[in-house]
């Protein structure tokens, strides 16, 4: 028997079948749209999504040369705070998904904060006042598409970030559920809690019969209904980052890991109790067990990371494949003075500034394309010791490591001078697909495909350690250049 992962991204769905030593068996992946409506906007077709991820799900499972019946559970892990708003009846959504990287509600955030709702949003959510969470999305869409507002109020629709949408059609419209660690990312969930909170929902103007019902992160939610996988149980549900952190085996006090992929997440696990802040990080739910108590982490969230390769490819033209941009940065000894600040989307952790933008600064007649793409990767790694220092001052413990994953994890120009930037071993893992593996290993638990957490863990196996190298006085440097040219970004 097997498990099958389902991992839908910002850019691409993949599904992954794994055996039970935890290695992949099989890999199916298909990128999706992106649609830029207007500057600042981003959006998805949720039904193109849906298209895609069921079609790499069946083919991952014929490439594996297996049938349903081979497949002891489904895990779904997914792009987070993604808004969908779709009909019961029919199940067609009444409009574009409106992307987590979406800033059009950036002024209603700036209002909202301005009279003085960060500390009770805080108090309840753990999170901060952005349009980076779904629920002034989810306004915005029943405030801007006609007559859906008193559709929902009637019960015709369902609210859901992508893992609702997954469940809804896998099932055939039979289960309209999440799990806590996407519902702590909405805005509208109460943390302390465990429950939608109705003074938030009255805050937001969000009908409570829209909403799906809450269930742990590793539990039989139903079978699948399509008929190309019909009756499996999906068993396992989390974000991608609090997946990728239960793959990494992080699942007690002072782990972490860091998670390289469209964005960059670093979440470090703090046990039981949720962790507030100083320092406009998040507090956010950790994946638990049926049954259990649950956990907490806290998050930084950098949103432009790996999609910064993906700009000097589709818009540049610099490279024609991602993985060309390894070679090309590490072609020169460094940026040549070159500092690039890919604030496409405003910057998140800990700066949170939704109207800063991108910048390439310290430009000369020596400047080639080789020190624009040193300088893009270096950016990811700048804005994670940026968090990274952030979580530190919160926390009051020291780091010992880094545990990396993502498809950037495996560019080691990359994590050599994460290593140098944090001064802390960055450790990949022999396994990278720690988010989809996740998935896997909390719908796997829930099925007694693995007995245990202890045997999970034990699974987990170091590939490569990145050792730090740098001079205390370069790396000063070279976090100054950055705080500068950062400052200049948000100038606006």
């Amino acid at each position: 028997m097997y498990i099958l992962a389902l991992d839908q991204g910002t850019t691409s769905c993949r599904a992954i079948v794994f055996d039970r030593a935890g290695e992949v068996r099989a890999v199916a992946q298909k990128e999706f749209r992106q649609y830029f409506p207007q500057p600042g906007w981003v959006e998805h077709d949720a039904l193109e999504i849906w298209a895609t991820q069921s079609g790499v799900a069946v083919e991952a499972v014929a490439a594996a040369g297996l049938q349903p019946s081979d497949i002891a559970a489904i895990g779904i892990t997914n792009q987070r705070e993604t808004t969908v708003l779709w009909d019961r009846k029919t199940g067609k959504p009444v409009g574009p998904a409106i992307v987590w990287q979406d800033r059009r509600t950036a002024e209603i955030c700036d209002f909202l904060r301005e009279a003085g709702i960060t500390p009770l949003v805080q108090g309840k959510t753990g999170l901060i006042v952005d349009s980076y969470f779904s629920a002034t999305k989810l306004r915005w869409i029943l405030d801007n598409t006609p007559g859906v507002r008193a559709r929902a109020e009637r019960g015709e629709l369902a609210f859901g970030t992508i893992d609702s949408w997954l469940i809804w059609k896998l099932t055939r419209g039979e289960q309209h559920v999440t799990d806590a660690t996407n519902a702590s990312r909405t805005m509208l969930y109460n943390i302390r809690e465990q429950q939608w909170d109705e003074m938030l929902l009255g805050l937001f103007a969000i009908p409570r019969e829209i909403l799906p019902e809450v269930r742990s992160s590793s539990e039989v939610y139903g079978e699948t209904a399509v008929p190309a996988l019909r009756g499996i149980p999906i068993a396992g549900l989390a974000g991608d980052q609090q997946a990728a952190l239960f793959g990494q085996a992080c699942t007690k006090a002072g782990m972490a890991k860091n998670t390289y992929g469209t964005g960059c997440f670093l979440l470090l696990h703090t046990g039981g109790a949720p962790v507030l802040s100083r320092r406009q990080l998040l507090t956010t739910c950790a994946a638990s067990r049926s049954g259990q108590p649950p956990a907490y982490a806290l998050e930084g969230s950098v949103f432009i990371a790996g999609a910064v390769v993906q700009w000097l490819r589709d818009g540049l033209g610099l490279i024609r494949h991602s993985s060309e941009i390894e070679p090309l940065a590490g072609s020169v000894p460094d940026s040549g003075g070159v500092c690039f600040v890919p604030a496409f989307t405003g910057l998140g952790a800990p700066h949170w500034d939704p109207h800063a933008r991108g910048m390439i600064s310290g430009l000369t007649r020596g400047s080639t394309a080789a020190h624009i793409a040193r300088a893009a990767l270096e950016s990811i790694a700048f804005q994670t010791a940026d968090v990274l220092q952030a979580m530190h001052a919160d926390s009051g413990a020291p780091l010992k490591e880094l545990r990396v994953d993502g498809g950037a994890a495996g560019n080691d120009l990359l994590l050599q001078f994460q290593a140098d930037l944090i001064d802390v071993p960055v450790v990949r893992p022999a396994v990278t697909e720690t988010t989809a593996l996740g998935a896997a290993y909390l719908a796997g638990l829930a099925v007694g495909f693995w007995p245990n957490e202890e045997e999970i863990a034990a699974q987990w196996r170091i590939e490569r350690v990145f050792t730090p190298g740098m001079s205390a006085e370069r790396r000063a440097q070279l976090r100054e250049g950055w705080r500068s040219s950062v400052r200049r970004a948000r100038v606006q």
